[in-house]
């Protein structure tokens, strides 16, 4: 991504999204769906940003995904009508507030692993005119939430079945790393079990997007959750799994102290780039200089460092940095820099900070 001589009208630290990039990888990634039969259901939590989920299901994605409620009041107040929420939500007030949302979304589906969370769902839509639809969260080998077999899965998706206001849809898992062939063990099984039972398992939802291009090798998966794939970041060029080239978000930042040989301080610290290391070294990729380390991050202040012999940077010059982590640093931004054939357009963060 080329700077922009416009970029000299931007404050530092900032965020700036390239829009060619952007298009490029939503296109990609619907293609490699489209090509393999597999439902996509990106994740808005990396961007956060109505407009881009919009354009995500226009290119043919089959909803969204969220993680907590706010997040997904703020997608439906911009239009955004099929929604998977990927929580276990308890708690009136939180019920109620699902239960407002349900009543006005075309379609919403929630997740649970364990049966307090399914008696509350339960009831909270006991009188629903039509049920929440429920999948059940696997552990497949995340080390998260989830039933922990697929026994106890087939145990939860019967209390769901028994209950009024509540319809089972499926099973639903964020796997570790290459751990495809554990999630179709376990996802098998279950599906297996169920179907001798005479449950109905139409939905198997998988996720991540460091696997985003071995979904294909998960044949029980029916739709896939991801999210960092817009925007792309240091820890998937790390991965192999995109270039430098498809990473659209890049942190601009100042050079703003020299204080010695080898050393230059960014005005980007912890509050941008965020402390996420993500197995790595360093806190991010600076743009054009792989021999430069983001060594170190205090709140205000980003620390680099390089061969004390090399003159690479003056004082108020400004560079880009890929970060480790690019959905943390989008909860860190108040607004983000959208940038097309030199044209810069300001849009607000709309889902950030929506924790409840």
């Amino acid at each position: 991504m080329a700077q922009s001589p416009q970029y000299s009208e931007l404050d530092t630290p900032c965020a700036v999204v390239n829009l060619d990039v952007v298009d490029r990888n939503i296109d990609t990634y619907q293609a490699y769906c489209d090509k393999h039969g597999i439902g996509l259901r990106p994740h808005i939590k990396t961007h956060k940003i109505p407009a881009f989920a919009a354009q995500q299901v226009k290119a043919g994605a089959i909803g969204i995904t969220c993680q907590k409620i706010g997040e997904a009041e703020v997608m439906a107040d911009a239009g955004l009508d099929d929604i998977l929420l990927t929580y276990n939500v308890l708690g009136d007030r939180k019920l109620t507030r699902l239960r407002a949302l349900f009543d006005r979304v075309k379609n919403l589906r929630v997740v649970a692993d364990n049966a307090v969370v399914v008696d509350g769902l339960s009831k909270a839509f006991a009188d629903s005119a039509k049920p929440l639809e429920v999948l059940v969260e696997c552990d497949t080998g995340g080390g998260r939430c989830g039933v922990q077999n697929p026994a106890k899965a087939v145990d939860l998706a019967q209390k769901i079945t028994s209950l009024p206001g509540l319809k089972f849809i499926g099973l639903m898992t964020y796997p570790a790393t290459g751990g495809g062939s554990k999630v179709e063990a376990f996802f098998t099984k279950a599906m297996a079990e169920l179907e001798t039972l005479g449950i109905n398992c139409p939905v198997r939802s998988s996720g991540g997007t460091p696997d985003m291009w071995l979904a294909h090798e998960v044949p029980s998966v029916t739709e896939h959750r991801i999210g960092t794939y817009i925007y792309n970041d240091r820890s998937l060029m790390a991965k192999g799994v995109c270039k430098e080239d498809d990473c659209a978000l890049r942190v601009l930042t100042e050079i703003v102290s020299l204080p010695a040989p080898g050393r230059a301080i960014i005005d980007a610290g912890s509050k941008v780039l965020t402390s996420d290391l993500l197995g790595l070294e360093g806190y991010g990729y600076v743009v054009g200089h792989p021999e430069v380390a983001v060594k170190a991050l205090s709140e205000e202040h980003g620390i680099l460092q390089f061969d004390p012999t090399l003159k690479l940077f003056e004082i108020g010059q400004r560079i880009e940095v890929i970060p480790n982590h690019v959905c943390v640093v989008s909860n860190m931004l108040d607004q983000v820099h959208l940038v097309r054939d030199g044209d810069i357009e300001t849009v607000e963060v709309a889902a950030r900070g929506c924790v409840l």
